[in-house]
């Protein structure tokens, strides 16, 4: 089997070259650079228990803080009445409030700063005509995904202010999540396709790179479960989980109807992510064999084998963060690392579509 060999790509269909595309590619960098933070600060702000401390969503007069005594009282007052203080931290002191404000007020600001930053720049690169009207019309849809993002992050907020709740429901924290990756994937898509060039056409490794690209947005989807039912705190043990391999049927499907264990059941939501891991991880291995014994030295090739590399890795962090019962350091690093992954894998994806 002959070596993959690199081709230009045909990008007069998404926009002008040279400059004015560097300078898109460069923009749109930026906007998946942002992203990863704030992938990691709302990481931050769900570990600190942050996430409900906001009880309003105000888009625009939403961004100024208490600014003084009196705004701190009401807005701490509203905190107050919300059911997670009065179930879970009764007697939180002021400073300590002001804690966990911070951390959702910066997530949220760094929300509205995304926006501003895919607007502004969609605004200039039209009006200086540096992308196509299929280009425009593409990343205007983006920015559309990008507010639908906005939109589920305040349902997801919602979810946990009703009676009862102490946090957010885990499928709506795993829809912010899942949204978020997809918006962080067509700003790296795009990226790669303005680029300039992309690997040999060749159908096998194409269609091997979409299913684990698949794969590893069902494991980080799973990890959003994990998170929002806190099922990472239960079974802090590798690599059995209540002394067995698999835990036994009742303990994984314990409340009716059964597709409720999915979601809220934390037995049944870590050990589907415990399962996606070693899938994942075979996968990515299997591939990256497979491309070396065909294509060694080509450039999937070696991607591929980074690939697979990294998810080992993750794997390890995994085990390290469920042994450490999901402290702060290495649940943020988990989640981190399964960014990285995912912008890799679409990468990937991109170079070979």
């Amino acid at each position: 089997m002959p070596k993959a060999t690199s081709r230009p790509v045909a990008t007069g269909s998404l926009g002008p070259a040279d400059a004015p595309r560097a300078v898109v590619r460069r923009w749109l960098g930026f906007l998946a650079l942002l992203v990863f933070v704030m992938v990691l600060v709302g990481g931050a702000t769900r570990l600190t228990g942050s996430g409900l401390s906001i009880t309003e969503w105000r888009p625009v007069t939403g961004a100024i803080p208490p600014l003084n005594a009196a705004d701190w009282a009401a807005e701490f007052e509203k905190y107050r009445a919300s059911p997670q203080y009065q179930l879970l931290n009764q007697g939180m002191s002021l400073d300590g409030f002001k804690f966990i404000f911070w951390w959702e007020w910066g997530h949220r600001q760094l929300g509205r700063f995304i926006g501003f930053v895919h607007l502004a720049g969609l605004i200039v690169a039209v009006a200086l005509g540096w992308v196509s009207r299929r280009l425009a019309v593409l990343l205007f849809a983006m920015g559309l995904l990008l507010g639908l993002q906005g939109a589920i992050g305040w349902i997801m907020v919602a979810s946990g202010l009703n009676p009862g709740m102490i946090a957010v429901a885990p499928v709506k924290l795993a829809l912010h999540l899942g949204f978020a990756c997809l918006y962080l994937a067509s700003l790296v898509f795009v990226a790669v396709r303005l680029s300039g060039g992309r690997d040999a056409d060749e159908a096998p490794p194409r269609r091997a790179a979409l299913w684990l690209w698949a794969l590893v947005f069902v494991q980080i989807v799973l990890g959003g479960f994990v998170a929002g039912s806190r099922a990472g705190l239960t079974y802090n043990t590798w690599p059995l989980m209540d002394g067995a391999f698999i835990p036994a049927l009742g303990k994984l499907f314990v409340t009716t109807p059964w597709i409720e264990n999915f979601v809220d059941n934390p037995t049944l939501v870590q050990f589907n992510h415990r399962m996606m891991a070693y899938l994942v991880l075979i996968v990515a291995g299997v591939q990256a064999a497979a491309l070396i014994v065909r294509r060694p030295g080509a450039p999937a090739t070696r991607r591929t084998v980074v690939l697979a590399g990294v998810i080992g890795l993750q794997v390890l962090l995994g085990i390290v963060t469920l042994l450490l019962s999901v402290s702060l350091w290495a649940g943020l690093a988990h989640q981190g690392l399964a960014i990285v992954i995912w912008i890799k894998a679409t990468r990937h994806l991109a170079r070979l579509a």
